[in-house]
């Protein structure tokens, strides 16, 4: 069992979401947490959090769709902080809609956030890993990469992606002792529906953000190949819709998640239309 204590950890999306929770989970392994966002005041307060819980924080604001300047980040984080052992690829941005009413601009955004960001950091800090012959990836997912989230579909498209573009890595590292983990949260307290005050699809398992992050940490210190917090009923979904593509669509209609994305399209887009340009 790999230990995580004193180990230097990089992770994306660290202000909100189940980032935070991720960010206070590593703190009481004793690492050294190098918390990414864009914004510094909410750093701020998630690096006192880490401190308090034991870790050691450095708050770096940037923005992580600026994947051309990654680079520069790499080379920052090692100046301050030398290697890095854990690398966490947690930010992601989500946008629902009927797929004809994305932009252009939206489906870039998504895409380069959610997976091309991740697959650029770990292009970048992998030779270092390999080079000590020791390191962790962990991928944050999501069930809408095993099944096509309807409304949800560039989002579920980048999670798929992030999937399959772990086990392809897992494959060619599994020589080596470089894990790499994709990590499938499900329904959290911290989760969109919950910012319209919608309830979960019925029969969905929602997890505390806590225990995710817990997933997370174990996942490391074990080096599993895959997470899944999903109730077991969705694990049997999707161990049967690549087989029958059908009955996934069906079952999505029968426990109101097409129906609940579709308000959450119609949610967001109305509040967006709302915002001063």
């Amino acid at each position: 069992m790999k230990s995580i204590a004193g180990k230097t950890v990089l992770l994306t999306g660290a202000s909100g979401g189940i980032g935070v929770f991720i960010a206070r989970a590593l703190a009481k392994e004793k690492a050294t947490v190098i918390c990414i966002a864009r914004s510094q005041d909410k750093l701020d307060q998630i690096g006192a959090e880490v401190e308090f819980a034991g870790g050691k924080s450095i708050t770096i604001p940037f923005d992580i769709s600026k994947v051309e300047e990654l680079p520069s980040l790499v080379q920052q984080v090692n100046e301050v902080a030398g290697a890095i052992d854990i690398l966490i690829n947690n930010a992601a941005i989500e946008k629902y809609r009927p797929f004809q009413n994305y932009s252009f601009k939206d489906i870039q955004s998504i895409l380069v956030t959610n997976l091309m960001a991740g697959m650029e950091l770990t292009r970048l800090i992998l030779p270092s890993m390999l080079e000590r012959n020791s390191g962790h990836i962990v991928n944050i997912a999501s069930g809408s990469g095993k099944k096509g989230a309807p409304y949800n579909s560039i989002y579920s498209a980048s999670k798929a992606g992030l999937i399959m573009w772990t086990d392809a890595v897992r494959q060619e590292l599994t020589s080596t002792n470089v894990g790499i983990t994709a990590v499938c949260p499900g329904y959290t307290k911290a989760g969109m529906f919950l910012k319209f005050g919608l309830p979960a699809p019925k029969l969905a398992r929602v997890s505390e953000p806590k225990a995710v992050a817990i997933a997370v940490v174990e996942a490391i210190k074990q080096n599993k190949a895959e997470v899944m917090l999903d109730g077991v009923l969705t694990r049997l979904l999707f161990s049967n819709i690549q087989l029958f593509p059908e009955f996934g669509d069906a079952i999505y209609r029968w426990i109101g998640l097409t129906n609940l994305n579709l308000t959450c399209a119609e949610n967001q887009m109305r509040a967006e239309k709302r915002l001063p340009n």
